[in-house]
């Protein structure tokens, strides 16, 4: 995974305050920990960090004011009305260290025409090297029949990547299409209820 250089300055300031005032600049405050040294406060440009946070598990280069590190997120604080970031929480991390991460899950294929495809996890905790982390994980499903299970010991996983989670995890199965039988007594039972509902309601409530 190629290095995304971001500029990074030391903070001083801090408080609600200070960090409206970093937003306002269009930059972002964050933290950078780990390897037991002492956590350090940064401010980062925003639309850089923003473009580089598209990429998952995307590796940082932070460079400026005597830094010079590399880092991986962590935990990211987003304005739940507008997007906008709020925070980064950057994890400290050195070349040929091993760091557990999700990595995508993706599906390629379609199951057996009787079968429907039941996906439970769409990430999977994996160890990898801090600079090699791969983008995802690939599961082939053609024409798997209704019944086929694969969990997280199934996965075919990348060169120099372990697994992380638990062997026994599900991450998809296949379940059997529904019959017509029960389709429409599906539709049944969501009608009488929407129609109890009506019936419930008040009067100006139901003409809305």
């Amino acid at each position: 995974m190629a290095e995304v250089l971001i500029a990074a300055e030391s903070r001083t300031q801090f408080g609600k305050g200070a960090a409206r005032k970093i937003r306002r600049a269009d930059k972002v405050p964050a933290v950078l920990y780990g390897h037991g040294t002492e956590t350090k406060h940064l401010t980062l440009p925003g639309h850089e960090l923003m473009i580089a946070l598209r990429t998952p598990n995307v590796l940082i280069r932070l460079r400026g004011d005597g830094i010079d590190e590399l880092a991986l997120p962590k935990g990211v604080q987003r304005d739940p009305l507008k997007g906008f970031l709020e925070h980064v929480d950057l994890l400290l991390v050195k070349r040929g260290e091993k760091v557990t991460v999700e990595i995508p899950v993706t599906v390629v294929g379609d199951v057996h025409p009787d079968g429907l495809l039941d996906q439970q996890l769409v990430q999977i905790a994996v160890e990898a090297e801090a600079t090699h982390i791969p983008e995802g994980i690939e599961v082939n499903v053609e024409g798997l029949e209704v019944g086929t299970q694969i969990t997280a010991a199934d996965l075919t996983l990348p060169r120099g990547t372990t697994l992380a989670a638990e062997p026994e995890t599900l991450v998809l199965h296949v379940t059997a299409k529904p019959t017509t039988v029960e389709g429409e007594a599906a539709e049944g039972e969501a009608a009488e209820g929407a129609e109890g509902a009506a019936e419930a309601a008040p009067a100006g409530e139901a003409a809305e």
